[in-house]
């Protein structure tokens, strides 16, 4: 019913920076808590960050990107962006978004997902 699609990923250099953009369906955008998540090839998928729904300002980073990452989102263009700034090898993994009605770290809270988009960083 939500459709969610992600693009902006890519292979970078270490050191390099990317802007990841999901566009979800829809109305009422801004009813749905909006998150980021990773999954690298035989890794468990991992969270990233994620942003409150309607106007709460709060969010939230996995210690392991916290200020190098920073989300943002559009409730009026049903979008939600991930800035990616002194990117590492060990950040190479596939990025997805998606939403849900609970602020948590846990993908288990999200009902909806993109397709994902492959961030590759090389050394």
């Amino acid at each position: 019913q939500v459709q969610l699609v992600e693009s902006g990923g890519g292979l970078v250099q270490a050191g390099a920076s990317l802007r990841l953009s999901c566009v979800a369906s829809g109305r009422t955008f801004g009813r749905y808590v909006m998150g980021w998540f990773r999954q690298a090839p035989g890794k468990e998928r991992e969270f990233v960050s994620t942003s409150a729904a309607w106007s709460d300002t709060s969010t939230w980073y996995a210690d392991s990107v916290k200020g190098r990452f920073t989300i943002s989102r559009d409730n009026a263009r049903n979008s939600v962006y991930l800035q990616m700034n002194s990117l590492r090898p060990e950040d190479t993994a596939v990025y997805y978004c998606a939403g849900g009605n609970t602020y948590s770290n846990s993908y288990r809270e999200y009902g909806y997902w993109g397709q994902g988009t492959q961030v590759t960083v090389s050394s």
